[in-house]
């Protein structure tokens, strides 16, 4: 089963409102989901994109793919970024080597 993250359209006509949600990728659009993890509504400006970071990155963790669209919204949101910076710091990290002080000369 291909799992995506991906938008479903709620709200009047010529007024969207987009729920964020993880669903299989065979179910239509507006069908079936898995999970709400966030809320997108493009009209209402600065506060348009409502998001559960910790349930993104758990679905991100567990293979889901997102959207070209909601692969920008995340990227607008930081998550992508975040998710990257983790992942390259843990990187470094196992590949950094302690440094031994050199002995002092008294």
């Amino acid at each position: 089963m291909a799992v995506k993250i991906r938008l479903r359209r709620t709200g009047r006509s010529k007024q969207p409102y987009y729920r964020i949600v993880v669903a299989d990728s065979r179910s239509p659009r507006d069908g079936r989901f898995i999970e709400i993890i966030g809320q997108y509504a493009p009209r209402q400006g600065e506060t348009a994109l409502n998001l559960k970071a910790d349930r993104v990155n758990h679905w991100l963790d567990n293979g889901a793919q997102p959207t070209d669209t909601v692969r920008s919204l995340l990227r607008k949101a930081g998550i992508l970024k975040a998710r990257h910076e983790a992942r390259l710091g843990a990187k470094l990290k196992s590949k950094a080597v302690a440094i031994e002080s050199a002995p002092s000369e008294s």
